[in-house]
């Protein structure tokens, strides 16, 4: 009787298990569909519209300013890389305009731009180039327009570091102490909510989306033949390994701040786009003679569905991840509202004067890196240039095309390149994340509470590792479409005083107007300290 019954309980306990497993199956099968519909309508059904939108209506309000005064923005940003006041920090708790930049394109310069690029090609063929140029055509002036705002609204914490971004211009612009209580309370909701789903976002694709890339790609192009028993039983040795060594290099940079997360983003980002722009510009040359149909078929194909749909996703999203899933953020951040809170900490007094450097990270990011990938992959031989189809041979997605264009020009070499190259994009973009992450805490909570943020980012790296879930992914990319949308209300809503700022930026600096008083700051103190400044000619 006692065995029966024993039995009986055991069985019944076995069912209740597989019963639970039926139900964490389902509830995750939940979850993804939940996340699906709610991604769809952020990201292409309000989130697409808005983000060009945005753009389109600042682009005017600015007299096309990307174009009217391209040689001055030019002249501001790549011109003056070579001058000492870009790099040179007057303020001990800053960073220079230059740090700033690469800062910020550590973090939209990522993996989207290699594997991003080949997805929107391969499913919207090579008509999608064209549409991932308009965007970040209309990007620029939506990127210029919120390091504007940054820096306007900006302040500084108790360490005397300069805080700003969306969550500032949403409190103090759109909901700012001369506005109705009703829009008071607006832009504070909207800030803390694009606040949480920053620092969400930032562990998921700023964070184990990147690693999980990287390790996939080292593990791939040097480990693939490798075969270790288990690390404790469960866990993989390679991905593990590789995970441990990030997280200790990433400790050592991410724990020391902005400045130190800066100044190694000074020194990587412009030697690994360089190297990248050279490597793809070999395979290029390498096939001259395809440059020319590839172009054709670039404005050929651009208006049909397919290439709209595709080129759509391009520009919106930065990766490319496991069949099935949404391949990311957009490549550039442009609308996002990450990139103003790096920009925001540069030692510089005239907002219009860091919102060049926004115009500049658009065009580096999108229109010369992902112009050089979307060329190596359309003169590589895998994409029909008079259809746009895929015709890959088999074992060849988007996720390895660029590196099997590579591996073709300089063999093995070739894709051990583009595993390197992932690295460095990836691992910069986990560094630029690290400090969005960090100042969304900091406005939430206080600065304080920002190394303990930074020490459990970085433990959260080896979870990216030896990941292979890719809900985490899907969902962090809703959470970067739920920071978009109130930034873009914050930025649309304080685009007439983006239309302000500029004109007034252009009187003084451009066309010479010497009565013209600068608008520097929101805030009185520190409008009557730059002003000081600039007029005295240290700006």
């Amino acid at each position: 009787m006692e065995t029966e019954l024993l039995q009986s309980m055991f069985a019944g306990m076995v069912q209740a298990v597989q019963t639970i497993g039926e139900y964490k199956y389902t509830f995750v099968d939940l979850l993804t569909d939940v996340n699906d519909i709610i991604n769809t309508v952020i990201w292409v059904r309000i989130g697409l519209w808005l983000l060009i939108g945005t753009g389109i209506i600042l682009t005017c309000l600015t007299g096309f300013f990307q174009v009217t005064h391209v040689g001055h923005w030019m002249k501001k940003t790549i011109g003056g890389v070579f001058q000492k006041s870009a790099h040179n920090k007057k303020e001990k708790a800053s960073v220079s305009q230059f740090q700033a930049l690469c800062t910020a394109l550590a973090a939209t310069i990522g993996t989207g731009n290699i594997a991003g690029v080949a997805a929107a090609i391969t499913i919207g063929g090579p008509g999608a180039v064209f549409w991932m140029w308009v965007a970040a055509f209309f990007g620029m002036m939506t990127n210029f327009s919120e390091n504007i705002l940054g820096i306007f609204f900006r302040r500084k914490n108790k360490n005397g570091e300069w805080s700003g971004g969306a969550m500032y211009y949403l409190q103090d612009g759109l909901g700012g102490k001369d506005k109705p209580k009703f829009f008071r309370v607006i832009g504070r909701v909207l800030a803390i909510l694009f606040a949480i789903c920053a620092i969400l976002a930032a562990f998921g694709i700023g964070n184990m989306g990147q690693i999980n890339k990287i390790t996939l790609n080292m593990q791939s192009a040097f480990f693939d033949k490798v075969e270790l028993q288990p690390l404790f039983g469960v866990l993989p040795t390679v991905p593990t390994i590789i995970g441990v060594i990030i997280m200790a290099v990433g400790a050592v940079i991410i724990i020391g701040g902005v400045k130190r997360i800066a100044a190694v983003a000074e020194k990587v980002v412009p030697f690994m786009a360089i190297l990248y722009i050279l490597g793809a510009l070999v395979i290029i040359l390498n096939h001259i003679s395809s440059v020319g149909p590839a172009f054709a078929s670039i404005f050929k194909l651009a208006f049909g569905m397919k290439a709209v749909a595709g080129g759509t996703a391009g520009y919106l999203f930065k990766q490319a991840v496991v069949q099935g899933c949404k391949r990311g953020v957009f490549s550039n951040e442009a609308g996002l509202g990450s990139s103003v809170m790096v920009h925001s900490n540069s030692d510089v007094k005239e907002p219009v004067k860091q919102g060049l450097w926004g115009i500049f990270e658009v065009f580096a990011d999108t229109i010369v890196v992902c112009s050089m990938t979307a060329l190596v992959v359309l003169t590589s031989g895998y994409i029909n240039l008079e259809t746009g189809a895929f015709v890959a041979p088999k074992g060849i997605s988007d996720a390895n095309l660029v590196a099997k264009a590579f591996g073709n020009v300089f063999g093995a070499p070739g894709e051990w390149f583009i595993a390197i190259a992932v690295f460095l994009f990836a691992f910069t973009t986990v560094l630029g994340w690290s400090h969005y992450g960090s100042k969304a805490v900091e406005y939430l909570i206080n600065e304080k509470a920002v190394i303990a943020f930074r020490i459990i980012f970085v433990g959260f790296m080896i979870v990216g590792a030896i990941s292979t879930s890719s809900l985490a992914w899907d969902v962090s990319d809703t959470f970067n479409g739920m920071m978009m949308i109130p930034n873009l209300i914050g930025v649309l809503s304080l685009s007439p005083l983006v239309f302000k700022l500029t004109k007034n930026y252009t009187d003084r600096r451009i066309k010479g107007k010497k009565d013209v008083k600068p608008m520097l700051s929101y805030d009185p103190e520190i409008q009557k300290e730059h002003e000081a400044l600039v007029e005295a000619g240290a700006e």
